[in-house]
């Protein structure tokens, strides 16, 4: 019983993708994720991260580089990740070469002009296969706290029923 409990453990850890932020601070989302309802309507398949030109880019997970280089006149990095999974990264500068191994976290591009948003902007997007995920599900999800009645923001006490 101890070793199915031990297997099926190891086994969600590996299907797990660590979450290294792309971005360094507080991420802030300039346009969300809105997958298309088919594969060639309109849509918005990744998330728009704000950030100043010359922002490190980091890999999420440890992983291979797909792709590194231009498309559209943009620079775009892709990245392989477990299970399947693979990143997108524009419009960036790559640091990295096209089947290079990268580990979590390590600095894999510099974000550069370019960008589709009013302001410069990260696009990052996720796939499996051909189908467009939402990139910020391979974040950490918050742990939630609670916090003892009168010990909300400053100035605020939460009433019992709003807890």
């Amino acid at each position: 019983m101890t070793t199915l409990l031990i297997s099926l453990l190891l086994a969600v850890a590996q299907a797990a993708v660590p979450g290294v932020r792309p971005l360094l601070g507080p991420l802030s989302v300039v346009r969300w994720w809105d997958p298309p309802p088919s594969p060639y309507a309109a849509g918005h398949r990744g998330v728009d991260l704000a950030a100043d030109v010359g922002a490190e880019v980091r890999a999420p997970a440890a992983g291979r580089v797909h792709f590194a280089g231009p498309v559209a006149g943009r620079g775009v990095l892709s990245l392989a990740l477990p299970n399947g999974l693979r990143t997108t990264y524009e419009p960036v500068r790559a640091l990295v070469s096209e089947g290079e191994a990268v580990t979590a976290g390590q600095v894999v591009a510099v974000l550069t002009e370019g960008s589709h948003c009013p302001t410069p902007c990260l696009h990052w997007g996720l796939l499996r296969g051909e189908e467009y995920l939402n990139p910020l599900t391979l974040l950490p999800r918050p742990t939630p706290r609670l916090l003892p009645i009168g010990a909300g923001p400053a100035g605020q006490t939460p009433s019992p029923a709003g807890v």
